[in-house]
């Protein structure tokens, strides 16, 4: 395949949760556009078989690690290795599985506890870890995958709303610390893009409400100006761009890629 020249040629990027949706379509774009992409999953299986098949895509073999984002050593471990082994990094795009859907009476402290760890504390640990090496290194950009709900909060998903939001306040303040380093830091927060978290939610939605998935899709559908899901693949475009040198001005911002279904000024 042919490479793109989009200034991420030989970058060195570490993509979370990216053994599907809107991770392995990102680590695939990355790699498309010529970087070296660390992929991460849980399921050291399943990250083996996406990297795999991105490297027949690309002929750019990903390295591929089992991690939990949630555990502190994993996460010092995978930065470790990378490092190691690419002699740097450049690029880290934080993204990890959605809290369960639910309204607030029905979390307790565990609950919550589990989605600080997993949703935010990740993004903390890693931007820890990776800012030594992308300071050495000159500079970076960090991209934090996230959710439009930091614009229009959804309902049943209180966990998400509030540690989403939470993240992009995290960016807000550490565009400011990173800047004179030459570190940038966004957020890019999808929509409904056709992920198996947005038809886990569309399910969930459904079987709560006592209605068909089609009419909850069908519904949704009617609050979406461009009348359809996102495919990943467009997602992951939007991730590219603020992880490329493309976006050399742009920090602290929060990018929505929606198809026009949040209405907000702000």
């Amino acid at each position: 395949m042919t490479i793109v020249d989009d200034s991420l040629k030989g970058k060195i990027a570490i993509v979370c949760a990216s053994s599907r949706g809107l991770g392995y379509a990102t680590a695939r774009r990355l790699a498309q556009g010529g970087a070296l992409v660390t992929m991460l999953s849980r399921s050291e299986k399943n990250v083996a078989e996406a990297a795999a098949a991105i490297e027949k895509e690309t002929g750019i073999r990903p390295l591929a690690y089992a991690c939990d984002v949630s555990k502190a050593e994993d996460i010092r471990r995978v930065v470790a290795d990378t490092v190691k082994e690419r002699g740097g990094l450049h690029i880290l795009v934080n993204n990890a599985g959605g809290p369960p859907a639910g309204t607030f009476a029905s979390f307790g402290d565990e609950d919550w506890m589990r989605a600080h760890e997993l949703n935010f504390m990740s993004v903390v640990r890693f931007v820890r870890e990776a800012l030594p090496h992308m300071k050495n290194g000159g500079g970076g950009s960090i991209v934090n995958i996230i959710s439009v709900s930091v614009k229009q909060p959804m309902p049943n998903l209180v966990l998400s709303n509030a540690y989403r939001a939470a993240v992009v306040g995290l960016a807000k303040t550490l565009a400011d610390e990173l800047a004179p380093a030459g570190i940038r830091i966004n957020n890019a927060a999808p929509g409904r893009i056709a992920t198996e978290r947005i038809a886990e939610l569309d399910r969930h939605r459904a079987n709560a409400e006592g209605r068909s998935v089609e009419e909850i899709e069908r519904e949704s559908l009617r609050g979406i100006p461009a009348g359809r899901y996102g495919d990943p693949a467009e997602f992951a475009e939007a991730v590219a761009f603020l992880a490329s040198d493309r976006a050399s001005y742009i920090t602290g911002a929060t990018l929505q890629v929606d198809g026009g279904m949040v209405r907000s000024l702000q």
